[in-house]
């Protein structure tokens, strides 16, 4: 049994002396790295520009160049730039020429509205056709997404080009269906022109 065990040992020896990783021995010399003429140059020229301000004075002349060109902004709120005619701006409701609401409450903008920001309610009128009761929209939900006035069949909502209509409450961003009759009838041209323009696109 003895005899087993040490030759099992030697044996594993033998195998570790075959397997053993030999590291070579480091024999590389430090060579110098000569400063080249490209090298000399860029530090005194780097040297030069400190010592003589020259980018203090091409910043000023750059300064006074762009102080007499032609001015790239505008001066808002008093100027104001062109807008798209698929911009997606405040929702209104409009209406036919005749006075009578353009909506026939098929609900479709309601079912589409990825944000669930439409709440619709109908009734049936004498005449057999049908009128929303209620058309609610909440403004801090929309995402302005567009896929409303994409999915309405008579072009009743719609996102108008107003952009400005910042409120200091919660409650005046809930839209209901006077405000946005209102909106309709206050951005009719531009909403109407800008369907026209549109047209072949849709």
């Amino acid at each position: 049994m003895m005899r087993m065990v040490a030759k099992a040992r030697g044996v594993q020896k033998t195998l570790s002396r075959s397997f053993a990783v030999v590291v070579p021995e480091k024999k590389y010399k430090p060579v110098p790295n000569p400063i080249d003429d490209e090298g000399i140059l860029e530090v005194i020229d780097g040297a030069a520009r400190t010592l003589f301000l020259t980018e203090m004075f091409r910043a000023a002349q750059l300064a006074v160049e762009n102080h007499f060109k032609p001015k790239v902004t505008i001066n808002y709120p008093f100027e104001r730039g062109p807008l798209s005619p698929r911009f997606r701006g405040e929702h209104a409701l409009r209406r036919y020429p005749s006075g009578e609401e353009r909506c026939i409450a098929c609900k479709l903008c309601e079912a589409i509205c990825p944000a669930q920001a439409i709440t619709i309610e109908a009734e049936a009128r004498a005449d057999g056709s049908r009128r929303t009761t209620r058309y609610d929209i909440d403004m801090t939900k929309c995402i302005f997404c567009g896929f409303c006035q994409e999915a309405c069949p008579v072009d009743a909502i719609v996102e108008g080009p107003n952009f400005e209509y910042a409120t200091e409450t919660h409650e005046e961003l809930l839209y209901d269906k006077e405000k946005l009759l209102a909106n309709g009838d206050r951005w009719e041209p531009e909403i109407a022109a800008n369907i026209a323009a549109d047209h072949l696109y849709r």
